[in-house]
């Protein structure tokens, strides 16, 4: 440590989560940023990156070769490079947060099934805790190796956690995810650029998408998933469906997820009958660390609808694993974290 300090790296600084990483950590209040590395930027400033963070720093991008050794590392690689070099990396780190989807699934079968190619490391899955603080904060405290979730995974895992739990529901879980722009990466290729995305609402995974595999893994239901790019930039919305277990009213939805959040920093139960925003909608999220959470039910029909929304490069990226670190090091779960979000925006 320095002068009290953790000393972090983050690995993979020039993308959006990166970029993120780098904007909460540069004003973290126990952590000294030491290391932002890049393949391809080595030597340019990170504002020249990351404009937004003119005045904050004036650290320059380093190469991963170059990483040294850090209290703890962020990772924001693309997928499978991070798993190829992650023995390297863990050499050099007490703490390693990992946010690819590289280590989020614990079996090597189910890995090859939704990324369709071997692990390069399988001997490591299964070794990283799952980093989401809701349901893993104990196993946090002491974790080594985190895997934060992703997006669309954590959003789904919040909105039907407490159903499950509970045992309201049955059989298979319907996942209905929209998500923004900056999910695909800064380097996401035609499907990205503003001439093909604006207008559209494109299904780009009409019936499976891989983050249906981590859902299943930390409920234990059957996942139908289905994922459609919108026109935002930022952000994430789940509409969940689930048959349940006996006639469920909108009372006994509230009484589930106000037992199960109630002391959650960053979980919002939103389930209003008027107004504008009486349901979770990201927009109000951006920049925030903050999951709305919100419900609705079909007693006639025993079913019951699960609503979630966060800003997918905070909650469902950056934001989560600087909570997780946060309760890694035992420092105040919300340190760094207090931005609220705009309205308007």
């Amino acid at each position: 440590m320095s002068d009290g300090r953790v000393r972090a790296a983050v690995l993979g600084g020039a993308g959006y989560i990166g970029g993120e990483l780098v904007r909460l950590l540069v004003g973290h209040p126990h952590v000294q940023l030491a290391t932002v590395t890049s393949t391809r930027l080595g030597g340019r400033r990170v504002d020249s990156v990351h404009p937004n963070l003119r005045g904050a720093t004036d650290l320059t991008f380093t190469a991963p070769a170059d990483l040294g050794r850090h209290d703890v590392v962020l990772v924001a690689t693309p997928h499978l490079r991070d798993a190829a070099e992650m023995a390297g990396v863990l050499e050099r780190a007490a703490v390693v947060i990992d946010l690819t989807a590289d280590h989020r699934l614990t079996d090597p079968a189910a890995y090859v099934r939704h990324y369709g190619t071997e692990h390069p490391a399988p001997d490591l899955l299964g070794t990283f805790c799952r980093g989401l603080p809701e349901s893993h904060r104990e196993q946090l405290r002491t974790a080594d190796r985190v895997s934060v979730p992703g997006c669309m995974a954590t959003a789904a895992i919040l909105a039907l956690g407490p159903l499950v739990a509970d045992g309201l529901v049955d059989g298979t879980l319907s996942v209905d995810a929209r998500t923004g722009s900056s999910g695909s990466g800064a380097t996401s290729g035609d499907a990205g650029r503003h001439a093909e995305r604006a207008g559209t609402m494109r299904v780009f995974a009409p019936a499976g998408h891989r983050h249906a595999a981590e859902i299943e893994q930390a409920l234990g239901h059957q996942v139908a998933m289905s994922a459609t790019g919108v026109e935002a930039v930022r952000g994430v919305q789940v509409l969940c469906r689930a048959a349940t277990r006996a006639p469920v009213t909108e009372r006994d939805l509230r009484a589930s997820y106000r037992r199960h959040y109630a002391a959650e920093p960053f979980v919002r139960v939103v389930a209003r009958s008027r107004g504008l925003y009486r349901q979770p909608e990201p927009k109000i999220l951006s920049g925030s660390n903050f999951c709305d959470v919100g419900f609705a039910a079909l007693p006639e029909l025993d079913i019951v609808v699960a609503i979630a929304a966060l800003d997918n490069l905070m909650k469902g990226g950056a934001g989560n694993a600087v909570q997780c670190m946060n309760i890694r090091f035992g420092w105040p779960e919300t340190s760094g974290l207090e931005f609220l979000g705009l309205h308007p925006v």
